[in-house]
């Protein structure tokens, strides 16, 4: 707890805290709305470091001719004399990893932080320790995401939906329930990497559901809701029970009562009051049926490189038709039952073992519960890689054909854009979005072209208005990192002891980029699921964390915190334990809705 020393308000007068008050508000902004900002470099530096790069074969060389000195004649060619062409345009994410990270390093040029603030914020202070939440969190992580590899939490909501049948308020009802269950002992990450793309199936795959957002929003507040209940359920719970040294069996005595009402209050509340229309949870649900020929098809492991890409690129292509594809996902879906049973096995022992060392520890922090947590993790990886290996023959037979039908399909792509190129040289063609997204880059971006080891390079001169934009980071979700961004199927081919034979023209030298490329090829065909979780894993969250912890350190040897203190004291004094209650519950709602949890710690 605080010293009498950190009750200090006077110093919130000095310039130093004004700034770090308002670069903490700022960040927060810039959390919830990011952008990019566009660097312009002399194109003169930019091919300088690019040379440097390839000529240590870190990356590969830059292609010297453009296409546009071969394209049509009617397009005028780059004035040497254009100062727009003398630089060259990048654009920087300011994002939840990027503008935390910059604020405190500003902080630390101004001298507004110093050691202690970086040590308190990353190691920790006051039972508060953010790298051991951080490996904890991960670790569990790396358990949860296993379990939900495996295929068993949609099987599970396929039972649900099968137990519901085609009433829509009842699924609705089971769903809830079902989602609010499973966060409940593994936490919201695995709910909300399945059971979104679930819910979107399901969604698509209906006659009468006009719009997802009712299904999707409901399982984003319930999943968040029912990961309160234990304290390794989510990293804020172990944040505010350390702080307070609470034991985990107490807190969740404590909390259960509340979080259960909550849950049922609010299921009447979302389903008559903010989504009452039958358009989006329509009386009787109409869902198209699955042939009888594909009920009982053996389903293929999705985290095998492009068994999931052509199926969504098949589905896209045949429009209606390709809907039995999400179909298949619902009511026929994969399951490794070794590897699900193996993993609800090892996250059982696990929490239990948390929380039977937490009630008999003495003091919080003595047995840190990561200790616990990465062993978990380490026999779940070894399953994972084990089980990998095992089936590896098998594995690397389905990425290969897959790879071949991908490519098959660019050259399709290919035929198409000649096809409908042939008639007007200098119309762009009307092709289809998914047949464009499958063509090879030269044809989708003619400056930017890729070399075989699928980097991406300067092909031509782009202007200054060009815009060269790294990949966002992205939590949640959202995105599958599963595979390499930007990087077409390789026409390359795996040979039965899985080493991977890249077709590179003469010319081309392997780069230390290519071979990252082909050892992370290799990785997915072998080991499928280990590198599918491994890539799941929230690692920017890592760096936003610690970054934000320092960030509110600052606050408090500021004498921010002490403030917001005084301010709240007042509030209770005045209203009592019901204005306590209802206002904490107030703020706390607002901040995690308009901002980050890290600001609940200033409180």
């Amino acid at each position: 707890m605080p010293d009498a020393t950190d009750l200090d308000t006077g110093q919130v007068k000095s310039w130093r805290s004004i700034v770090t008050l308002l670069v903490f508000v700022i960040t927060n902004v810039i959390v919830l709305f990011p952008f990019h900002v566009p660097i312009y470099l002399p194109r003169a530096l930019s091919n300088a470091a690019h040379d440097a790069l390839s000529t240590f074969r870190i990356i590969p060389r830059r292609q010297k001719h453009s296409q546009r000195d071969s394209a049509s004649p009617a397009e005028p060619p780059d004035d040497p004399a254009d100062g727009s062409k003398l630089f060259m345009r990048f654009s920087f994410p300011m994002n939840f990893v990027t503008a935390p990270l910059i604020a405190d390093l500003f902080l630390l040029a101004i001298l507004a932080i110093g050691q202690t603030e970086v040590h308190d914020g990353t190691v920790g202070t006051n039972n508060i320790f953010p790298i051991d939440i951080m490996a904890f969190f991960l670790t569990l992580a790396y358990i949860a995401i296993s379990i939900d590899a495996s295929g068993i939490i949609r099987y599970l909501a396929f039972k649900v939906l099968q137990k519901a049948g085609k009433n829509g308020p009842r699924l609705f009802l089971y769903l809830y329930i079902f989602f609010f269950g499973l966060a409940s002992f593994i936490g919201n990450d695995p709910i909300i990497l399945s059971g979104t793309a679930f819910l979107a199936y399901m969604t698509r795959v209906s006659s009468n559901i006009k719009h997802p957002r009712a299904w999707i929003h409901t399982q984003f507040a319930v999943a968040n809701i029912g990961s309160a209940i234990l304290v390794t359920s989510n990293p804020t719970n172990l944040v505010l029970a350390g702080a307070f040294d609470i034991k985990f069996i107490h807190y969740t005595a404590n909390i259960i009562v509340p979080v259960v009402a909550t849950t049922v209050l609010l299921f009447p509340f979302l389903l008559w009051i903010v989504f009452p229309s039958e358009e989006e949870i329509p009386p009787k649900i109409e869902l198209h049926e699955l042939p009888e020929s594909l009920r009982g098809k053996a389903k293929t492991n999705p985290n095998i490189p492009y068994v999931r890409e052509n199926a969504e690129r098949e589905e896209n292509v045949h429009g209606q038709q390709g809907k039995q594809l999400s179909l298949e996902e619902i009511v026929n879906p994969f399951l490794d039952k070794g590897g699900a049973a193996f993993g609800a096995v090892i996250m059982a022992a696990t929490l239990i073992t948390i929380v039977a060392l937490n009630a008999a520890s003495q003091s919080s922090g003595e047995h840190p519960v990561y200790w616990v947590t990465l062993p978990a993790a380490f026999v779940m990886f070894c399953w994972d890689v084990a089980f990998g290996w095992i089936h590896r023959s098998d594995t690397r037979k389905i990425a290969r054909e897959g790879r071949q039908r991908a490519i098959e399909a660019q050259e399709e792509a290919r035929r198409t854009e000649r096809q409908h190129s042939a008639g007007d040289a200098h119309a762009p063609s009307e092709l289809d979005l998914t047949q464009l997204h499958s063509l090879p880059n030269e044809v989708q971006k003619p400056n930017i072209a890729y070399d075989p080891k699928g980097r991406t390079f300067d092909e031509s001169t782009p202007d200054a208005g060009e815009d060269i934009t790294p990949p966002a980071s992205d939590p949640t979700a959202s995105h599958s990192p599963r595979y390499l961004p930007d990087r077409p199927p390789s026409t390359g081919d795996v040979d039965e002891k899985g080493r991977v034979s890249a077709d590179h023209p003469e010319h081309e030298r392997a780069t230390l980029e290519s071979l990252i490329v082909d050892i992370y090829r290799w990785l997915q065909e072998t080991f499928p699921t280990a590198t599918a979780v491994a890539a799941h894993l929230p690692f920017a969250l890592v760096p936003f964390a610690l970054s934000m912890f320092v960030l509110v350190q600052a606050l408090v040897t500021r004498g921010w915190v002490p403030v917001f203190a005084h301010g709240w004291d007042h509030w209770v004094n005045k209203t009592g334990t019901v204005g306590a209650i209802g206002g904490m519950g107030f703020l706390s709602v607002i901040m995690c809705n308009h901002g980050t949890r890290s600001q609940l710690r200033c409180i």
